[in-house]
């Protein structure tokens, strides 16, 4: 059983909007805990726009940048990495950029992690391969 929050609906419609506007993206979590539990989904988006959303020394871009490695280091789900590759390509960096950071992970998180990144990557700018033209096994469609 839930429990639905006793905030007026349009009230938390305005906040959603609102983290729609200033991040670029809502998450599927986001729209649900503001129906459900509104109260900590404020606590919480606070605390990420002191963090992430707020310019303080490092601007909007850079931070997206760090996003996408950490969200790839922890291997999140694809469609919060392609949430912030799309706000980073709105923000103006290129796709090479991105890449770059996401490569960040292959040291110190290693190949799996990075896949994850790549794959999301991949898909949002649309990046093709090279196929070979000598017979060769194909483990997949993606690089997993």
């Amino acid at each position: 059983m839930t429990v639905q929050d006793t905030s007026p609906p349009d009230e938390r419609q305005e906040y959603i909007d609102a983290m729609a506007r200033s991040r670029g993206y809502v998450l599927n979590y986001h729209k649900i805990m503001a129906k459900h539990d509104y109260e900590t989904l404020k606590a919480a988006n606070e605390m990420v726009h002191a963090a992430y959303l707020k310019e303080r020394t490092l601007d909007r871009r850079t931070k997206e940048l760090i996003f996408i490695t950490s969200l790839t280091v922890i291997r999140a789900p694809k469609s919060h990495i392609q949430s912030h590759i799309r706000v980073a390509l709105e923000l103006g960096l290129s796709p090479t950029e991105i890449l770059e950071a996401i490569e960040i992970a292959l040291p110190e998180a290693g190949v799996v992690a990075f896949q994850c990144g790549f794959d999301a990557w991949a898909e949002v700018v649309g990046a093709d391969g090279i196929e070979p033209t000598v017979e060769a096994f194909n483990a997949s469609a993606s690089s997993e």
